[in-house]
């Protein structure tokens, strides 16, 4: 149990699905955090308060949320050069002392890549202390994001990926990576691919979940102008959307996320969870589709 009082873990990203996650692991350990984003934290507590956070805000914000922090967890926002807003910040960040960094990224983008690449670089240049955690898909995206929605509402999971496989990750385990490239008395410094035990397909992923849940899904596969179309009719701006889309393109194509690491393994010291422990976990969530 940590027992350090006099700084914070700056958490952005909100309610994220890892930021939030890794702030509930931190304060189960003692530490304390600050939570950054655009809305009202949900959490409460002596350990743990809140500043509000735009990435685009003036600086008197970011200065707020910077006083009294120990390390940063840095989630994006959604935008093709996210390094014009997150440099900046970062930098203020070390003129502070903040010494460690951790970064979300994907596994499908290396530091040489868009989005998120000259953040990772910069980071891997100039940090003292840094980890990039490079996930794979989230099985939340399952039930929490828009595959969710589309399950629930048709029965159908979209995505321009065809055959192409994933290595389905739970954001649980991106969040225990997360917690220990935090934390960890001797700092990461490297970059961690993160996915569960095995890649499927999305036309797999769905029958898994109709074996062990009765419901009947099934996986369309789209071209990538319909999935543009899709993401920027639900508010997602056209380049992000066009940015998602060639994702799904690699995967289909290149193969970019059929792969599977030990990464949870070995820095967490367990196994990470498989897509059918996790529908299992969920299955009232599907069964209510």
């Amino acid at each position: 149990m940590h027992t350090e009082t006099s700084t914070r873990i700056l958490l952005t990203g909100g309610q994220g699905k890892t930021s939030s996650r890794i702030a509930q692991l931190l304060i189960r350990q003692g530490y304390l955090i600050r939570s950054a984003g655009r809305s009202v934290s949900k959490m409460d507590g002596a350990r743990a308060d809140h500043v509000l956070f735009d990435w685009y805000d003036d600086d008197a914000n970011h200065e707020m949320a910077l006083q009294g922090i120990s390390a940063i967890y840095l989630v994006a926002p959604t935008d093709m050069h996210p390094e014009e807003v997150m440099i900046p910040f970062i930098r203020r960040a070390l003129d502070a002392s903040i010494r460690r960094f951790v970064l979300l990224s994907s596994a499908s983008i290396s530091e040489h890549g868009p989005v998120f690449g000259s953040v990772h670089q910069y980071l891997q240049e100039h940090a003292p202390e840094w980890a990039v955690l490079r996930p794979s898909y989230f099985m939340q995206n399952f039930t929490e994001g828009g595959h969710g929605h589309t399950l629930r509402q048709r029965g159908q999971i979209f995505t321009a990926t065809g055959d192409g496989k994933v290595g389905f990750v739970d954001a649980e385990d991106i969040a225990e990576v997360g917690f220990h490239a935090l934390t960890d008395k001797v700092p990461h410094n490297r970059e961690h691919i993160i996915t569960g035990p095995q890649s499927l397909s999305y036309a797999e992923a769905a029958a898994l979940i109709h074996k062990l849940t009765g419901l009947n899904v099934k996986h369309l596969s789209i071209t990538e102008d319909q999935l543009v179309q899709a993401l920027t009719a639900a508010g997602i701006p056209a380049p992000y959307a066009t940015f998602l889309a060639g994702l799904d393109h690699r995967i289909r194509v290149e193969g970019s996320e059929d792969q599977v690491t030990d990464t949870v393994l070995q820095v967490t010291g367990r196994k990470p969870r498989s897509l059918e422990d996790f529908i299992q976990n969920n299955k009232n969530w599907f069964k209510s589709a």
